[in-house]
């Protein structure tokens, strides 16, 4: 049975690479988002090994917060100048070097515009001079107050050379230097892991970067000869005592790379959400593929089973058969995924990490693992339902000239009815216990339900939409093969219908985020001019609070309010937390009214809470919080009134004073409200000229303004649709192999249709019919239930502020055109086959 099983495997190669073509596609998505993440994971380490070649022992202050990779970034901690000197005094110590290292140094570059970037920190530094690792590639170190030194890297895509001048950004407003040289590492590399390094003197670096002089981020200790670095490490403790945070160069390393794990599991997760839909997909394809195997194979496996094979071994045949194409699908998918995540992680590296070194690309065992078990498993599993369906294959069907009827949809109907009740209770209980598990568990399941249900509903979808085609022979004809077999053309469909409706559902939810949050702050937000720049890194753009003073003094200016924004530990928590200059005039311009209390200008001590953050956290006017800010001590806060979610930003607003104590000093906001008989028009060119040092953000008006805080809502839609693309290009290919397979099947009639006159043309247009149908009920299917479950998500958010429900009608009408592109395109190679096949030798075929 074990011979005659692969004999008939290896007798029909192409139904071979059709069946394991969607298992490929998802192993490689599976297996490249490990490669991809081992491989950056490994590089980093590299770069934080080399970081710290040098260092035997690292010093640096405990820091206020405990901030993670994904919690967002605080300010360093800082040491005063005179524990260098402490240091120094221990014995053992060969030298002792006081570092700045900040994130937050701005380049302008030749065009005027800040450096971006995209993840990597950009650091302001101390020049101590060149090493084994930094070694100057161009003029000098800087000596003066006013010039620096630039990584070569950050200087090329800046286009600025040795000679010019720069203008930098920092927790000052913008200032100019002379850069006077450039530097890299060693092994030819422009830069350590596609950092941004500005090098200042040391008490530039100190005023700048940190906002005081004679104090350091970290002392880098070299050991004397024959000292053990942990034997130093321990000794340097003891000696500063508690307060301090001193590790090895080893152990530096070690924590920095962990650091970054964190945002490198998170990443990898996000892929393989999309990896597992696009496995989803992959089923429908895999259980088409085999139920059309198994109807093709029907008079064989009769005749297998009239010449005593069991059922058993009947199920055991179109199993091993399913295994052989998972195994060979994993091991080819495993290649495919290797490949795509070094593609990725090279790119990566040169356009996300600005020329990261890359490791060597590796196998990490969670991909090999992960391959076999994706590509294996779910090739298995989609084959059960076939296999238990050829093992029903009575022996007298060996004797019929025609594969069995199609079995009553009874059964999968009133399970697909059930399934999809039980999803719709799922979602109505999310939405009345506003729990977003109960949501996504709601809507996984009516995804199931639907599939089940796409058979019932096709044969008179189908119906209506060949109709549109039914003008011609062929169109008739193609209208009828695409209803012949609802199951058929139920699961091909269905592939499509998770891809589209998954993207139709999240566009109207975002599109529904985007329309409420923006009618939210049309209506909160009464002032006209806002000063405000688009986040497009880890740091927000900010700019001069001077700016704010000035802004006021503007003919036709009647208010201004500026917002700080930082994290902070409140009550123990890490959240984020604003900072108003003033409360009075913020509540001004936002129109704001207090619920309880005063929204009063604060005092140094008192705070305000929206009342969701007060009622949350149990506390009512009166009441006190402690806070704990990226510098300073912990501070304790008196709660002085509370407003209504969304009447002011954020939930919860400190004094200006606290904005001294944030790691970043400077506004991110500023709010311009308008006199009398003032326009914008005449007002906001006044005011941009007042942000013509900060680049970063501009002075716009507030319909600018909100369209610029929305803006990131059309990027998520454009990433998801990105990773998604994926699995619409399985269910595509879906499409392709149920027609390929079918023309196989149906080659006898294909033979006898083109000897009573059907001409090859006509014949192509008949498969084309067939395909385009099909893909437009599974577009049309995705847009029905996304948009459904879209709606159910939106009302399950409404106490989130998301109560604008909002059908993407343009997207939705390009959905469905694409999917009769794709059916055209999908039927090209089937519709080639079927014309050119030999019409005597078609209708002499079994």
């Amino acid at each position: 049975m074990l011979r005659a099983t692969l004999k008939s495997l290896l007798a029909r190669k192409l139904r071979l690479v059709l069946s394991g073509l969607a298992v490929v596609l998802g192993v490689m998505f599976v297996s490249g988002s490990f490669v991809l993440t081992d491989t950056l994971s490994r590089s980093f380490d590299k770069v934080f090994g080399d970081v710290y070649a040098l260092t035997d022992v690292g010093v640096s202050a405990a820091p206020k917060l405990d901030v993670g990779e994904m919690d967002g970034e605080t300010a360093p901690a800082t040491l005063p100048a005179a524990v260098v000197e402490r240091v120094r005094a221990v014995p053992g110590v060969a030298s002792a070097t006081g570092l700045v290292a900040a994130d937050g140094a701005r380049v302008i570059g030749a065009d005027g515009k800040v450096l971006q970037s995209f993840g990597p920190p950009r650091l302001g530094e101390n020049w101590t001079g060149e090493n084994e690792l930094l070694q100057l590639r161009s003029g000098r170190g800087p000596q003066a107050d006013d010039e620096i030194a630039l990584n070569a890297d950050a200087a090329a895509r800046a286009g600025l050379a040795v000679g010019d001048s720069v203008g930098v950004l920092t927790l000052a407003p913008k200032q100019q230097f002379t850069l006077v040289g450039t530097f890299g590492y060693s092994g030819g590399r422009d830069s350590l892991g596609g950092s941004q390094e500005v090098m200042f003197t040391t008490p530039v670096a100190q005023r700048l970067m940190l906002g005081e002089p004679g104090v350091f981020t970290e002392i880098t200790v070299t050991a004397a000869d024959g000292v053990a670095p942990a034997e130093l490490r321990d000794d340097i403790a003891a000696a500063l005592g508690a307060g301090f945070q001193v590790r090895t160069g080893e152990q530096l390393a070690e924590d920095s790379a962990a650091g970054l794990q964190e945002g490198l599991s998170f990443f990898t997760r996000i892929l393989l959400g999309f990896a597992a839909v696009a496995l989803f997909v992959g089923i429908f394809l895999i259980l088409n593929t085999f139920s059309i195997i198994v109807a093709q194979r029907t008079r064989e496996l009769a005749l297998l089973r009239a010449l005593g094979a069991n059922r058993r071994q009947v199920i055991g045949s179109v199993l091993v058969e399913a295994l052989v194409i998972g195994f060979v699908a994993a091991i080819l998918g495993l290649a495919a995924g290797v490949g795509a995540g070094a593609a990725l992680a090279w790119a990566f590296g040169t356009f996300g990490a600005g020329g990261l070194q890359l490791a060597g690309v590796g196998l990490p065992m969670s991909a090999v693992v992960s391959a076999f078990a994706v590509g294996v498993v779910v090739t298995v599993v989609a084959a059960v339902l076939p296999a238990i369906r050829a093992s029903r294959i009575p022996p007298v069907a060996a004797l019929q000239e025609v594969a069995t009827p199609d079995r009553p949809l009874t059964a999968i109907s009133v399970a697909g009815a059930l399934v999809t009740a039980a999803g719709g209770a799922g979602l109505a209980l999310g939405m009345a216990q506003e729990s977003l598990t109960l949501l996504f568990g709601g809507v996984l399941t009516v995804f199931i339900g639907v599939a089940l249900l796409t058979p019932l509903v096709s044969r008179p979808v189908v119906g209506a939409l060949g109709r549109l085609f039914a003008w011609s022979v062929p169109g008739r004809l193609g209208r009828l093969n695409s209803g012949r077999n609802p199951r058929r053309t139920a699961i091909t469909a269905a592939a499509l219908m998770v891809g589209i409706a998954l993207v139709t559902g999240v566009t109207v939810v975002m599109d529904s985020a985007k329309s409420s949050l923006a009618a939210q702050a049309e209506d909160a937000i009464k002032a006209e001019v806002m000063i405000s720049g688009e986040q497009t890194g880890p740091r927000p753009p900010t700019f001069d609070a001077a700016v704010l003073e000035r802004a006021a003094a503007v003919p036709g200016v009647r208010a201004v309010a500026g917002v700080w924004n930082d994290v902070a530990e409140v009550g123990g928590e890490l959240q984020y937390v604003n900072a108003a200059d003033d409360l009075a005039r913020l509540a001004d311009v936002y129109g704001a009214t207090a619920a309880t209390g005063s929204l009063a200008t604060l005092r140094p001590d008192q705070a305000v809470l929206s009342t969701d953050e007060a009622a949350e956290r149990g506390l009512a006017v009166g009441a006190t919080m402690t806070v704990q800010l990226a510098k300073g001590e912990e501070r304790t806060y008196t709660v002085a009134g509370t407003y209504a979610d969304g009447d002011l930003p954020g939930s919860i607003l400190l004094p200006a004073a606290a904005a001294a104590d944030f790691g970043i000093a400077q506004p991110v906001l500023g709010f311009v409200r308008l006199a009398d008989g003032a326009t914008v028009a005449s007002v906001l060119p006044a005011v941009s000229a007042l942000v013509a040092d900060s680049p970063e953000v501009s002075a716009i008006d507030r319909s600018a303004f909100i369209e610029q805080q929305t803006a990131g809502f059309d990027q998520v839609i454009t990433m998801i649709q990105i990773l998604l693309g994926l699995a619409i290009l399985i269910a595509v290919l879906g499409v392709v192999n149920t027609l390929a397979l079918s023309v196989l099947e149906r080659t006898r009639e294909l033979g006898l249709l083109r000897a009573v006159g059907l001409g090859r043309a006509q014949t192509m247009r008949m498969i084309t019919v067939e395909a385009v149908v099909i893909a437009v009920f599974g577009a049309l299917l995705g847009v029905v239930v996304g948009a459904g479950l879209g709606w159910a998500m939106v009302e399950g958010l409404s106490s989130e502020g998301i109560d604008k429900l909002v059908l993407p009608w343009q997207q939705m009408g390009v959905y469905l055109g694409l999917a009769a592109l794709v059916g055209v395109v999908a039927a090209v190679v089937p519709s080639i086959r079927a014309a050119r096949l030999n019409v005597l030798g078609a209708i002499a075929h079994e």
